[in-house]
């Protein structure tokens, strides 16, 4: 170990003076390797191994089987394709009319889902976070909540039921003098009931979080805004909704990404012959090109193009949203 010296500055006219000896510096322990940070907190690590698997399996391992975009693919032979084809399957689709109408049907139906279904658990949540009643608020929670925990099957089955001609809607039309409407058989109606039965089956779940991000806020806030003369209104607009501010737009670019992902099985369960002008979706699509058609190779080239948009439109929306307002994913 070395000495140091430590200058005397003169607080008059602020310039160093003498150097005079000052006391022995020891030196900084180095910082705890992974290794050790491994051995001493491993039943927390652990945890995160399951999850890891998970993604390792079912999310990664699967980007693999992207290669059959760009080779020929036949049922039977090498899991990797059996000759490269190139950009091929990429021009056909990209030349298909059918195609493209399945992609601005989806992207009309994502639009739709998002303009709808972000802001109303925000507002619901603002709802709740103003009722004074425990219990009540304890009610309306747990009926918004409900729909969630439904199977796709069962929330499908319900509106069905209550779409068909002679159900609960078409009873409603008889009784004030209506014809019956077939909804599920007519193509203008299928976005409709998609967006309205998405609203009702997420709007609840997606509270949670904002209830959470309600808690957090100062209270000393809010009473501050009181004394200054201001009204519930302006409190929820200066206070509430500042503070939510980041768990929005983070959960808006996570919403952004899943765009194009529009729900794969309530459609398929919803949708039929006659309403695909509207209701055929990209999802559906590579299921029947696919599943159905056995054209493998087509539908990774149309699905890995589907990823590509997401991920342009992931980082689109985190980069506005950093430049903008200085809250992003990363």
């Amino acid at each position: 170990m070395s000495t140091t010296k430590t200058i005397d500055v003169s607080p008059e006219t602020g310039e160093p003076g003498r150097a005079r000896p000052g006391p022995f510096r020891a030196k900084r322990p180095p910082g705890r390797t992974w290794r050790q940070a491994l051995r001493r907190d491993w039943q927390l690590y652990s945890l995160a191994i399951l999850p890891l698997l998970f993604f390792l399996v079912f999310r990664y391992l699967p980007m693999i089987g992207n290669v059959i975009a760009f080779r020929k693919f036949e049922p039977g032979g090498s899991v990797l394709g059996e000759e490269w084809v190139g950009l091929r399957y990429v021009r056909m689709f990209l030349n298909d009319p059918s195609f493209w109408k399945v992609f601005w049907n989806t992207v009309i139906i994502g639009g739709l889902t998002l303009l709808f279904c972000f802001p109303t658990p925000i507002v619901l949540a603002l709802l709740i976070n103003e009722l004074r009643g425990r219990r009540i608020k304890r009610f309306v929670q747990s009926v918004s909540y409900l729909p969630h925990f439904l199977s796709m099957v069962v929330v499908a089955g319900l509106v069905m039921e209550m779409l068909s001609v002679d159900g609960p809607i078409n009873q409603l039309l008889r009784a004030v003098g209506h014809d019956p409407i077939a909804f599920l058989q007519e193509p203008g109606w299928f976005r409709t009931i998609y967006v309205s039965s998405e609203v009702w089956q997420t709007v609840g779940w997606g509270t949670i979080i904002y209830l959470a991000a309600l808690t957090t806020i100062d209270e000393q806030l809010y009473e501050a805004a009181r004394i200054d003369g201001a009204g519930r209104w302006r409190q929820i607009w200066h206070v509430t909704l500042p503070g939510i501010r980041p768990t929005a737009i983070t959960l808006l670019i996570l919403n952004i990404g899943t765009f194009m992902a529009v729900g794969f099985e309530k459609i398929l369960l919803l949708y039929n012959p006659l309403t695909y002008p509207t209701a055929d979706v990209i999802s559906t699509y590579l299921y029947r090109m696919g599943i159905v058609s056995n054209s493998f190779s087509y539908a990774a080239a149309i699905g890995l193009f589907e990823a590509v948009i997401g991920l342009a439109l992931v980082m689109g929306a985190n980069l506005i949203s950093r430049r903008t307002v200085g809250t992003s994913l990363w």
